[in-house]
C-alpha cells in the first residue's frame, strides 16, 4: 500500500476520495499508538443514596462489599452521576459499614443528592493502547434496595485489522451475601 501524502498547499482535497475512509481509519490507529486513553475500569450502576452528611470531611462512603465487586480502592477518585438531578461530581471512595448496603455522600458532595436518588459511580484509568487487552472493567447493577442484580465483566478485543471492540465475557456469578 502506498504511503499517504498530505496534499500540497492550496490543493483541493476531496472528501470523496476513494481511500479517505482507509486513511482516516489508519490515522486513528496510528495516533492511538502514542496517546493514553481514559478507560472505564469499574462501575456501580443504580445505587440509591442512603445518606448525606454535609459536615463530614468529604468523599462517598460505600459498603466495602460493593467496592470489592468491581475493584474500587479506598481513596480512589470516582465520578458520581445523579440520575435524578443530572448532577455530576468527582470525589473519592471511603469504606462505610460492611454489609449495610450504604451509599453516603459526604461534605460538599452531600449537596448534590437526596436520600433515595439513583446514582452511577464510575472509576477510570489512563492506559496505553497495548494495555487494553489486559483490562477487564467490571459493572455491578443494583436494585432499589441496593441489592446486587447483576455483575458483568467486560473484555476488550482487537480484530486482525486493528479495530477494538468490547464484549461481555462470562458474567461473574452473584455472591450469596449480596442477593
Amino acid at each position: 500500500m502506498p504511503a499517504y501524502r498530505a496534499p500540497r498547499a492550496g490543493a483541493a482535497v476531496s472528501d470523496e476520495s476513494p481511500d479517505r475512509a482507509e486513511r482516516l481509519g489508519r490515522g486513528a490507529i496510528e495516533r492511538s499508538a502514542f496517546l493514553r486513553r481514559s478507560i472505564l475500569i469499574a462501575k456501580l450502576h443504580g445505587l440509591r443514596v442512603t445518606g448525606a452528611d454535609l459536615h463530614y470531611e468529604g468523599s462517598i462512603a460505600l459498603d466495602p462489599d460493593f467496592c470489592e465487586l468491581v475493584g474500587l480502592m479506598p481513596l480512589e477518585f470516582v465520578e458520581v452521576w445523579n440520575k435524578n438531578t443530572g448532577a455530576r461530581i468527582t470525589t473519592y471512595v471511603i469504606h462505610g459499614e460492611r454489609g449495610g448496603r450504604g451509599c453516603v455522600l459526604n461534605g460538599a458532595a452531600a449537596r448534590t443528592c437526596q436520600v433515595g436518588d439513583e446514582i452511577i459511580i464510575a472509576a477510570r484509568a489512563d492506559v496505553e493502547l497495548d494495555e487494553l487487552a489486559s483490562i477487564r472493567p467490571r459493572v455491578a447493577i443494583f436494585d432499589e434496595q441496593n441489592r446486587l442484580k447483576q455483575i458483568r465483566e467486560l473484555v476488550y478485543r482487537r480484530d486482525p485489522s486493528g479495530r477494538w471492540s468490547i464484549a461481555d465475557e462470562n458474567p461473574a456469578p452473584l455472591r450469596a451475601s449480596n442477593r
